[in-house]
């Protein structure tokens, strides 16, 4: 039997294959996506969905002088596949081995790095106005799926190449969702395109009947441009690309190999910006994709059979879970709660909130800025609103934190999900960086629960508030402990110490907590009593409890799931120094000045010392360098 697949070294073999051939090879890397995710979990039915569009687009054109940009890049396994990285496919995601999105520094065929919705054309702008520049007359082109155009930046972007008039393609690829079903007025107007009669023989037409008038005087010429505006509102499918400088070609087929050949040759031929439009159905290929696609958006291993995602027995709860169901537990009782999500309902655990509060519940689409702001509005006129969102994500709205929720110290939650090292996703999805970014915000309390149950209390505490909160908690599951009943109100700035110190205290803050108690039991053994403290707190700090163990201890260990600059640790160390507590011992434990790339977290874990035995050999040694009491 034929391997097309394994001829394939780069994109360049793709010219010498037949439309069947082609078509053959699609079938072939369907098979390779879905035995690969099976085992290595990532994003497959984005993938499954753009197989033709790729093939067809490494075909007409020449990667790598000619630019690809993938928005996201979540739905670039089948790019990475023809650019001659098939062979070590099966490292996908692992440690050491392939990405899940395009790097520049993986291979010559990835333009431009990506993780983060809504920046494709932006980047091809650029890549576009630097070739200008130079001379150059290489093609650049940005794939960009329709959720992604719910993200302002995204028109920023087109408003800008529409104005320059630089020869540019964006490629939509429409599967009507992005992560959840779309929402918005943008996919309600691509819903009508898609059902529109086909442009290019509707404006034919048009122009062919306008045309047929006998010539005529200046006056009357103006009328005929005024009618033909007129009827182009009226018919063109894509008339919001075009009154904004595009070009538009479309709908097309996106599962046509042949379709898409001919009409991505054709708008190489186009001077300006062109956006061609293209239909393709998410999860192509495999039934349990296609029929649940934001299931296998991204997903973990699982059995290539039935569908079912691999999961172990008796697993414990995810603090995802547990805060969805503790959110609609006080919802229940306090009509004044809202929830928003940012194209997350499944993700940041709301669809039991949507389901059981649909008014209340409000997704945005991939718009994390309009979503905080959102949130700042509602909250001016007296409802509690709750913003899930993934720690990467919520950079992106870090100027709306600021200015719209802290400054006028707004009742916003932030309920912060996949916070410290998530794992195999990489660099762009690490949730290592908000404690830092979050922490010299004014009138913000930031809060990190130890367990699933401390989340709880957390959260009610969180609505009891009168200020912004962030709630900052891990990926995955939960340490397995009892939920209290009745939710309790923490006091704020108050930290727990949970093992009373002799030679050192591990000040640790949220998910850290298990791997300090554990290696507080490993340094038992080497002789050292080592106290653990639960800080709960970032801002404001427990400056009472840390006083007084800098005076009866003297050496502290802060660790921290976070980037050291700015965080957790430091604002120990600020603290210390301003109240002259300058023969204390500190060691600060943290991610060094450097982003993680992808692995399991245990892995990762392990790799940066902040696993139970990096802690404890950390603390060790530090105390025996500098001398314990």
């Amino acid at each position: 039997m034929e391997d097309l697949l394994g001829s394939i070294k780069g994109p360049r073999d793709l010219k010498k294959l037949s439309i069947s051939q082609l078509e053959k090879l699609a079938g072939e890397i369907r098979g390779l996506l879905v035995h690969t995710v099976s085992q290595t979990g990532g994003h497959l039915a984005p993938n499954l969905g753009v197989v033709e569009l790729t093939i067809a687009l490494h075909r007409v054109f020449d990667s790598p002088r000619d630019k690809i940009i993938w928005d996201v890049g979540h739905q670039a396994y089948v790019h990475k596949m023809l650019t001659g990285r098939c062979h070590n496919f099966d490292s996908l995601r692992q440690s050491k081995g392939l990405s899940g999105f395009p790097r520049r520094d993986e291979s010559e065929h990835d333009a431009f790095g990506t993780g983060h919705s809504s920046t494709s054309i932006s980047a091809a702008l650029g890549i576009a106005l630097a070739r200008d520049l130079s001379g150059d007359n290489y093609k650049v082109l940005a794939v960009i799926g329709d959720g992604s155009l719910t993200g302002g930046q995204a028109y920023e972007a087109m408003n800008h190449a529409g104005h320059t008039e630089t020869n540019l393609t964006v490629i939509l690829n429409d599967n009507e969702m992005s992560i959840a079903k779309n929402v918005g007025a943008m996919s309600e107007y691509l819903a009508k395109v898609r059902t529109d009669p086909t442009y290019s023989k509707v404006k034919h037409d048009v122009e062919y009947l306008l045309k047929r008038i006998p010539a005529i005087g200046e006056s009357v010429a103006k009328t005929v441009e005024r009618v033909k505006d007129s009827l182009k509102y009226l018919i063109v499918p894509g008339v919001l690309f075009e009154e904004l400088g595009f070009t538009y070609i479309g709908p097309i087929d996106g599962h046509n190999i042949l379709s898409l050949t001919e009409v991505l040759q054709k708008s190489k031929n186009i001077k300006g910006p062109v956006l061609v439009h293209v239909i393709t159905c998410k999860g192509k290929g495999y039934g349990p994709a296609e029929s649940n696609a934001d299931k296998f958006h991204g997903v973990g291993p699982f059995c290539v059979e039935s569908g079912e995602v691999l999961k172990a027995s008796n697993q414990p709860a995810t603090y995802t879970a547990i805060f969805g169901k503790t959110l609609v537990d006080i919802a229940a009782v306090n009509p004044s709660v809202v929830a928003i999500t940012a194209s997350m309902p499944e993700g940041t655990g709301l669809k039991l909130f949507a389901s059981k509060f649909p008014r209340r519940f409000f997704d945005v689409g991939i718009a994390e800025a309009h979503a905080i702001t959102l949130a700042a509005g509602m909250a001016s006129q007296g409802l509690r609103p709750v913003v899930a969102i993934y720690s990467t994500f919520l950079q992106r709205a870090y100027d709306q934190v600021l200015h719209d929720v802290c400054l006028q110290k707004l009742p916003v939650i932030f309920a912060i999900d996949r916070a410290g090292i998530i794992g195999e996703d990489g660099a762009t999805h690490q949730g290592i960086f908000d404690y830092s970014f979050l922490r010299h915000i004014p009138n913000l309390t930031i809060m990190a629960p130890k367990d699933e149950n401390e989340l709880r209390h957390m959260l009610y505490t969180a609505l009891k508030c009168d200020g912004p909160v962030a709630i900052r908690y891990p990926r995955g599951s939960g340490c397995g402990v009892s939920v209290d009943e009745p939710l309790l109100c923490l006091e704020i700035g108050k930290g727990e110490e949970l093992k009373p110190a002799a030679n050192l205290t591990l000040l640790a803050c949220g998910a850290m907590v298990a791997p300090c108690l554990e290696a507080s039991r490993l340094l038992a053994s080497q002789g050292i009593t080592a106290g653990v403290v639960n800080a709960r707190f970032l801002k404001p700090l427990d400056e009472k409890l840390i006083r007084r163990l800098a005076r009866e201890v003297g050496a502290i260990v802060t660790v921290e799931d976070n980037i050291l600059a700015g965080g957790f640790g430091s604002a120990v160390m600020e603290f210390l120094n301003s109240n002259n507590f300058n023969r204390v011992k500190l060691l600060r434990l943290g991610i060094p000045d450097e982003f993680v790339e992808h692995g399991t977290r245990a892995e990762l874990m392990a790799q940066y010392g902040l696993d139970s035995t990096g802690i404890a050999a950390a603390a060790l040694n530090y105390l025996q360098m500098h001398g314990a009491r």
